[in-house]
């Protein structure tokens, strides 16, 4: 009978062919019977040294203390020998209710604390974190069968990570084949220490497959460990196809650990991520901030993206746990979204308890965002965190620039600022007053905009052309002589490109906060315009001239300087903004930092009373849009305020996010002038510091009557413009 029994066994190994049905096992196990236990790989004369070294490292409690699972335990007499090794908190699991009853009235007696359950281990029913320890002989190996592919395999190893404690070991006895390390590997390629052992062999006269002892210890989820063998390739000879394998497949992933581990700004993928790397993606880990690449075989494009989980804020209210925000490329370069800082502002901005911000680089034309949300929608739902008390929604964010129509006008090239471009465009929510001004809120804007940075826009000016040729067709025929010959003028700058710049109206903001601030100095302005001398003022950084034409025309007792480093951006000033110099205006095409040098050293020039700093910086991505870092260093700023009279005025536009910069660079200018006082525009970045040379101080109280002052010494032809300023003015504040 054992003969038949033997016999019946080897045929059904041999049609065995699917290692993952239960029908099959059951089978399988009825046969063989409760009493004769079938061992796969290795016997545990074998097995015992490595496996009792490995278990009993792991703490320094008492073996029978150590929580145990063996799961896919068939009747291996594996679990027998670990409980009779001290080893008695033992849960066994099987699919196969048969093994299960088996094994179960072999042992109730002998070993009473071991458990058995029915249990299928590719979705088990235990909790996390609950075993020290996972000793699997040949479960993986079984489910990873060539055919199947890997996705029983993948469930599987899944389950093992989440039902271990953290220190717990997976200790897998493997033939380590190329399919099965290629899953294995990388599932614990981050967050756990993994070590190869070999098994010895029982003396046979016929060699066979060896057998390998994968273990891998649960560790910081953050980092990634170097693989380590025990054994060398050399020792088995150079012809063992399975050893020279193995050892091919560990360098290989050792090289990928290396990458991962050696500090370099790498992108990761949706896969990393999924198999642990940085923590995983189901909880949320406050202040953690990731870089990968989104797409896969199911997804149209790839995307560059940035996973944050906000910081926990008692203050802030979250609106959902999971948001995407969609970043064009026109603003991909800029220090909000391209700097780790302004990127935590952008977070707490949009309320989401984790924040994905997708760059959109390069995408035809024909791409629709519809299209780009369908394709996104799939791979931002395996990056949501599992917490859903923020709700489940994920909402889809898009930063915008509001503009409804462009036209680009004029593109150059410069050897020293880059390409430059001039466009006009409509804005869907065009400033009323302006509205009011031209009697029309058909408005549209000429921009200057430098490509280096092209979240900033370096200037704008109201266009009126429509404006000016209604008022020709509409006037009475007793002046169309006239008009005429005003139109004519007209159609000769528009072949210059600058016709209808309505210079009476600055349209940015922070051009009127630069001007309310004169009110500090409105005593000395005053005394200047009463005496007929000249108030020297020179603005550092051209652009499109718009604040030097304001200035000379509102200012009449200035004498207006703009000093400006590209020659090319004189002429587009000339040619498509109007700008035009006379006895009382004049540009130096000239280094700004050596004019102001050579200002601070020469005693026979007039001292300069205002000095406006407006240049932009040429790495956007340092967290200082303006002014570039060079004219808020201490040199620079000692020479500034040496080139200026005794009741000049400073002035820098600073454009920063950054509360740090911000203050390091108020805190360098407090340090060198006497007085400082800041404007913050509204629903903007700039921030206008405004430093006094005389250790003469306007107080707050004294700002109404400043204020004052200054809107009788504008000649401002708009009502409008002087109300912005002087209400900018009120804005002051006394930073000491």
């Amino acid at each position: 009978m054992a003969k038949q029994q033997q016999s019946q066994i080897e045929e059904l190994l041999e049609t065995l062919t699917d290692f993952t049905s239960k029908e099959n096992w059951d089978k399988f196990f009825r046969i063989r019977g409760s009493d004769d236990s079938f061992e796969w790989y290795a016997e545990w004369p074998e097995l015992k040294e490595l496996m009792l070294s490995e278990l009993r490292s792991l703490n320094d409690a008492a073996p029978d203390s150590l929580q145990i699972l063996v799961p896919g335990c068939g009747n291996s007499k594996l679990s027998e020998h670990l409980y009779d090794a001290g080893f008695h908190c033992i849960t066994n699991i099987d699919f196969s209710k048969i093994v299960i009853s088996d094994m179960l009235r072999r042992n109730v007696r002998e070993r009473p604390a071991m458990r058995w359950r029915v249990m299928d281990m590719t979705c088990m029913q235990f909790t996390e974190n609950m075993f020290d320890a996972l000793v699997d002989k040949g479960g993986l190996d079984a489910l990873m069968e060539p055919g199947h592919g890997e996705n029983l395999g993948n469930q599987y190893l899944t389950e093992v990570k989440r039902v271990l404690k953290t220190g717990g070991k997976f200790v897998c006895l493997t033939l380590a084949e190329s399919h099965v390390l290629g899953l294995l590997l990388p599932k614990f390629r981050f967050g756990w220490k993994m070590a190869v052992h070999v098994i010895p062999q029982k003396q046979s006269g016929k060699p066979g497959l060896w057998t390998f002892m994968m273990v891998a210890e649960k560790k910081d989820p953050s980092l990634v460990h170097q693989m380590t063998l025990s054994f060398t390739q050399s020792s088995f000879g150079h012809s063992d196809k399975q050893v020279n394998g193995l050892f091919e497949e560990v360098n290989n992933e050792n090289k990928v650990r290396m990458h991962y581990s050696d500090g370099s700004d790498i992108l990761l993928s949706l896969k990393d991520l999924q198999l642990g790397a940085k923590g995983g993606l189901q909880n949320l880990i406050p202040g953690r901030r990731i870089t990968l690449m989104l797409g896969d075989e199911g997804s149209r494009f790839s995307y560059k993206a940035v996973l944050l989980d906000a910081h926990q804020d008692s203050e802030i209210c979250f609106t959902c746990h999971c948001g995407i925000m969609l970043v064009p490329k026109s603003r991909a370069n800029g220090w909000l979204y391209s700097s780790e800082e302004g990127q935590w502002n952008v977070v707490q901005s949009a309320r989401a308890a984790r924040l994905i911000m997708v760059f959109l680089e390069c995408f035809p034309v024909t791409v629709s965002m519809d299209d780009i949300q369908k394709d996104l929608s799939p791979l931002v739902k395996q990056l949501a965190p599992a917490v859903t008390e923020y709700g489940t929604r994920i909402p889809f964010m898009m930063v915008e620039d509001a503009i409804t129509e462009r036209k680009i006008v004029h593109q150059v090239s410069s050897p020293l600022t880059g390409t430059i471009v001039i466009d006009d465009v409509v804005y869907t929510d065009a400033d009323n007053d302006i509205s009011e001004i031209l009697g029309s809120k058909d408005l549209r804007f000429r921009r200057l905009i430098f490509q280096r940075n092209d979240l900033l826009v370096q200037s704008e000016a109201l266009l009126i052309v429509e404006r000016m040729a209604s008022d020709a067709d509409n006037s009475p025929k007793a002046n169309k002589k006239h008009k005429s010959k005003k139109r004519g003028s007209l159609k000769s700058k528009q072949s210059k490109g600058n016709e209808g710049i309505f210079h009476d109206y600055l349209v940015s903001p922070y051009h009127s906060g630069i001007i309310s601030g004169f009110m500090l100095i409105t005593s000395y302005l005053e005394s200047m315009a009463s005496t007929g001398n000249p108030v020297r003022t020179v603005v550092l950084g051209l652009g499109a001239g718009l604040i030097p034409m304001f200035l000379h025309q509102c200012l009449p007792c200035s004498l207006v300087e703009a000093v400006e480093l590209d020659p090319v951006i004189v002429n587009l000033a000339r040619d498509y903004f109007g700008f035009c110099e006379d006895g009382c205006l004049k540009v130096h095409v000239t280094d700004g930092i050596g004019f102001i040098k050579g200002a601070a050293n020469d005693r026979q020039a007039k001292a300069i009373d205002i000095l406006i700093i407006d240049v932009d910086s040429d790495d956007p991505s340092s967290g200082l849009s303006c002014p570039a870092s060079s004219f808020v260093e201490e040199t620079f700023l000692h020479n500034a305020r040496a080139s200026m009279s005794n009741q000049g005025l400073f002035v820098v536009n600073l454009v920063s996010r950054s509360a740090s910069i911000k203050a390091a660079v108020i805190l360098r200018m407090k340090n060198i002038f006497n007085h400082l006082y800041s404007l913050q525009i509204e629903k903007d970045v700039n921030e206008i510091i405004f430093a006094l040379k005389t250790e003469d101080c306007l107080a707050e109280d004294k700002f109404p009557g400043a204020a004052h002052q200054l809107e009788k010494l504008l000649t401002c032809r708009e009502p409008k413009m002087r109300e912005a300023i002087i209400d900018a003015s009120k804005k002051l504040k006394y930073l000491g």
